[in-house]
C-alpha cells in the first residue's frame, strides 16, 4: 500500500509503495517496559510531564462503501482524509472544525473517526483545557460523506474543568452513536468531602439521531485507570462492549467489562483479566476488543505478569476468561485486534528492538486457538500506535510514522 505524509509544520511530503504480502518473522528477544509513576499529580507521573510526546495519532475508520476514512491533528485543528484505494492514496484534507482550538494527538488520546450506515462521519477529539490533564471531549459530524462538517459539540452535560479525557466513539448496527470517556467529576467530589478516590470513572453518552445531540452523561463504574485508552465494540445483541484498565483493591491494575446500553443502563462490571499488576501509577496502555458474531469478545492488554511485561490475547466467554496467552514478541507493545467472524481473528502490535520500532502482526483461522506471527514493517524514528480495521471481511493495519507517513497493510493468508 502507499504511504501518504500529512501536512504537519517541517513535514516532508513523501510517497513510497509497501508490498502487501506479508513476511513471517520471529520471536523477538525480552526487553523491559515500565508504567509512568506517579509524580505530584494522582495518576500521573514525572514522566508525563517530562517525556516527549509524539503528535502522530491518528484515527481510521471504512464507510459502507469501502471508503478509508483518517483523522489527526494539523495544528489548532482536527483534519480529515479519504481514501477509495485502501490507502494508495489519499485526497485533500479538511478541517472538521471550522475554529482554532487545543487538540489531544499522542497515542492513547488521539482524533478518533467512525462511520453511520448511512454514509455519516463521525468525528471525536479531546480538546486539552489551560489547566493540566483536564479536557472536554469534542464531536463533528457530517451528514454528507464528508464534504462539510457541522459546528462540533461538546459531548458531556457536564461541564466542570475536570478531566473529561481519552474518548472512544463505536457506531452500533442501528446507527446510534456510543462515546465513553474517562472522568474525573466523582475524584473532584471525594476530595471536596476529603474521602479517598482511586483512579477515575468511566461514563458514556448516546446519540439517537446521527450525532445531533447526545444523551447522557450514563457512568459505566468507579475507580477506572485515569490515563488508558477505552475499546468499544459492538454486540450482536445490539449492545456496545466497553473494555478497559481498571483499578482493583489495593491497587491491581487489571482490565473490566460492561455492556453498555442505549438507554443509559449499563450491565455491572466484570473483572475480565487477572494479572494482579500492583502499582501505584498510570501504564498509559489500554486494551483493545472486538466481538465476534458468536458473542465471544476477543481482547488484547498489557500486563506485568510475575515481574515481566507482556502483552497478551485472550478471549471472554460465558462470563470467563479463557485461552491467555502471552505474544511470542517479548517487546511487544500498544496492540489491537479485530474479529473478523467467529473463526478470523487478527492482532497487530509494535515494538523496539534496540535500533528500529518493527510492526508486526498474527492470525488465527480457529477462533484464537492458534496463530501464525507475521513481520509488516519497520521504522527508525517515532510512530504511532497501530490500528486494525476491517472491511468486506477483510483486516487492514494503519500505521503512522514519523519518517513514512500514513500506512495501509491488508492482512491475508500465508502465501496470498
Amino acid at each position: 500500500m502507499n504511504t501518504l505524509t500529512p501536512t504537519l509544520p517541517g513535514a516532508r511530503p513523501a510517497i513510497r509503495v509497501i508490498l502487501a504480502g506479508l513476511v513471517a518473522c520471529a520471536a523477538l528477544a525480552a526487553a523491559g517496559a515500565t508504567a509512568q509513576t506517579h509524580g505530584n499529580h494522582a495518576g500521573h507521573g514525572g514522566q508525563a510531564r517530562t517525556a516527549k510526546t509524539s503528535e502522530l495519532g491518528t484515527g481510521a475508520a471504512f464507510d459502507r462503501d469501502g471508503k478509508l476514512w483518517i483523522a489527526y491533528k494539523d495544528g489548532q485543528y482536527v483534519a480529515v482524509r479519504s481514501s477509495t484505494d485502501y490507502g494508495r492514496s489519499f485526497g485533500p484534507a479538511r478541517h472538521v472544525n471550522g475554529a482554532p482550538e487545543a487538540v489531544a494527538a499522542d497515542h492513547e488520546s488521539r482524533p478518533k473517526v467512525a462511520t453511520g450506515r448511512d454514509g455519516e462521519i463521525y468525528v471525536t477529539w479531546t480538546q486539552p483545557l489551560p489547566t493540566p490533564w483536564t479536557g472536554f471531549i469534542r464531536f463533528a459530524r457530517s451528514a454528507d460523506g464528508g464534504k462539510t462538517f457541522a459546528e462540533p459539540l461538546t459531548v458531556h452535560a457536564n461541564r466542570d474543568q475536570i478531566a473529561h479525557r481519552f474518548d472512544a466513539i463505536a457506531v452500533d448496527p442501528a446507527g446510534r452513536v456510543f462515546v465513553s470517556w474517562i472522568d474525573k467529576r466523582d475524584v473532584a467530589a471525594a476530595e471536596a468531602r476529603k474521602q479517598p478516590y482511586a483512579g477515575a470513572a468511566i461514563y458514556y453518552a448516546v446519540s439517537a439521531d446521527h450525532g445531533k445531540t447526545f444523551q447522557g452523561d450514563y457512568k459505566i463504574a468507579d475507580q477506572s485507570c485515569e490515563c488508558c485508552r477505552i475499546a468499544l465494540s459492538p454486540t450482536p445483541d445490539g449492545r456496545m462492549l466497553a473494555l478497559w484498565r481498571h483499578v482493583f483493591p489495593p491497587n491491581a491494575r487489571d482490565h473490566a467489562l460492561a455492556l453498555l446500553g442505549a438507554d443509559g443502563k449499563a450491565t455491572p462490571m466484570q473483572r475480565a483479566t487477572f494479572d494482579d499488576w500492583r502499582i501505584d501509577a498510570c501504564p498509559h496502555h489500554g486494551p483493545g476488543a472486538s466481538v465476534a458474531p458468536d458473542g465471544t469478545v476477543h481482547m488484547v492488554w498489557f500486563s506485568v505478569r510475575a515481574g515481566k511485561p507482556t502483552v497478551s490475547v485472550g478471549r471472554w466467554r460465558d462470563g470467563k476468561l479463557q485461552g491467555q496467552r502471552p505474544l511470542e514478541d517479548a517487546r511487544a507493545q500498544h496492540a489491537d485486534i479485530v474479529a473478523l467472524n467467529d473463526d478470523d481473528i487478527a492482532v497487530v502490535w509494535k515494538s523496539f528492538d534496540g535500533q528500529q520500532t518493527r510492526l508486526s502482526a498474527m492470525l488465527s483461522h480457529d477462533g484464537g486457538k492458534s496463530w501464525q506471527t507475521r513481520r509488516l514493517a519497520g521504522t527508525e524514528r517515532d510512530s504511532d500506535q497501530p490500528h486494525l480495521l476491517q472491511h468486506a471481511g477483510r483486516a487492514y493495519v494503519l500505521w503512522r510514522t514519523e519518517a513514512e507517513g500514513f500506512q495501509v497493510f491488508a492482512l491475508a493468508q500465508e502465501g496470498a
